[in-house]
């Protein structure tokens, strides 16, 4: 088996190998060219797996996007899709041959950290990828949407500022992608959504060019600073795809603009935040049904001090952090030192307080997931009373990590 990188010229060959291997047919591109979601795809980060006679047997790309890090830091990551083999050639190490390839490539490219969406939760962790980012759907019947009378002292249930105009998304792509920008940069866990994408229309709506509707909010001075994006279908019920919003005052504004949409029944938030305010700013509390509670973003770090000293903290303290990476055969032990929200990390021969797996860390690194957690669930082990306490309190972000962006 021969693993090579693509070209431009291999591009119908790459996208014909995928789509078997998925057992699908390749979308027809929207009139005018793009609009499909993998006209967006960057050949020179793409890689074809080849059977002794030469046909292509298997996929692997990757995309340029910017991570934000808790602290504000955005560092380039590889964003790994398109990975699929053939039913004809599967359990016989193609996959994992390509996963060695990839991030071979990535540590060339000088990138500490990969991610992906996982197509089953099963297969990533043995390469070295943890569960990072969660997201949720909330489903509201417009019956029970009234909004909670506001508490004495109590800011959070009062609007934004501003007003709400309702736009098709043909005449808004540049507002969309100057607010999505914005949002991103100060959301932890958030991925870019590069200007090729809207420019070629790839992914999922809004980026698409499916129709959609567009509540966009402006601030007092009339700045876009918000919008929502949605579509009403079957059974009475408006979809929104993502509400972007500079902060929860904006989000409210825009989910209450769509709850008192005339004719729907009910709306559903397809990517709903977990741990959001919304739910409180009801006044029946039971009116939200949370549901499809899922793992979005999964990391893997190919450079543990890197990935570690590139994030900021929220607390001071001191770990050392023996960590194994099985997939690549690799291990170290780590002394990670935080302060005042900056952290040191060197090689160590002191005891351990924390072992894990680098899908662990993976897992724990933008604070989505508490290191207790997995201490609970045997993955990892604490060395000494009070390691995972102090382990939580470290790696918390100051906000809960979150990404919508699919690819």
């Amino acid at each position: 088996m021969e693993i090579r990188p693509t070209t431009d010229q291999d591009l119908g060959v790459f996208v014909d190998t995928l789509h078997t291997a998925f057992g699908r047919f390749p979308d027809t591109p929207a009139e005018g060219g793009g609009g499909v979601w993998w006209s967006a795809f960057e050949m020179d980060r793409s890689l074809l797996a080849l059977a002794e006679d030469g046909r292509p047997v298997g996929t692997a790309g990757a995309y340029s996007f910017e991570l934000t890090l808790p602290g504000g830091a955005l560092v380039p990551v590889g964003g790994v899709t398109a990975v699929g083999v053939l039913p004809s050639h599967r359990r016989r190490g193609t996959l994992g041959a390509m996963m060695r390839h990839q991030l071979g490539e990535l540590r060339a490219r000088g990138e500490f950290l990969s991610v992906l969406l996982a197509s089953e939760a099963p297969i990533y962790g043995r390469f070295g990828y943890g569960p990072a980012t969660y997201t949720q759907r909330l489903t509201v019947p417009r019956r029970q949407a009234a909004p909670a009378v506001p508490r004495a002292g109590g800011t959070a249930d009062a609007p934004a500022a501003g007003s709400v105009e309702v736009l098709r998304r043909a005449e808004c792509g540049e507002i969309l992608e100057e607010v999505y920008d914005r949002y991103r940069r100060a959301q932890p866990g958030a991925l870019s959504r590069p200007h090729r994408w809207w420019e070629l229309r790839a992914g999922q709506p809004p980026i698409s060019p499916a129709p959609r509707y567009v509540a966009v909010h402006r601030d007092a001075d009339g700045v876009p600073d918000g919008y929502a994006s949605y579509t009403t279908g079957e059974s009475d019920t408006l979809t929104v795809d993502e509400i972007i919003a500079a902060d929860d005052a904006v989000f409210s504004s825009l989910a209450r603009f769509v709850l008192e949409h005339d004719l729907v029944a009910r709306v559903v938030f397809r990517h709903f935040p977990p741990e959001h305010p919304l739910r409180w700013q009801f006044e029946d509390f039971r009116a939200g049904e949370v549901s499809h509670h899922t793992d979005w973003l999964w990391v893997r770090l190919l450079d543990v001090p890197g990935a570690l000293t590139a994030r900021g903290w929220c607390a001071d303290g001191e770990l050392v952090l023996d960590v194994s990476d099985p997939f690549l055969g690799e291990h170290g032990r780590h002394l990670l030192t935080v302060r005042d929200g900056r952290a040191d990390c060197v090689p160590t021969d002191r005891e351990p307080d924390l072992s894990l797996d680098v899908r662990d860390l993976g897992a724990v690194y933008l604070g989505g997931t508490a290191p207790s957690t997995l201490v609970r669930a045997g993955h990892i082990r604490a060395h000494r009373p009070g390691a995972a306490a102090l382990a939580d309190a470290l790696f918390r972000g100051e906000r809960v990590p979150h990404c919508l962006h699919w690819f």
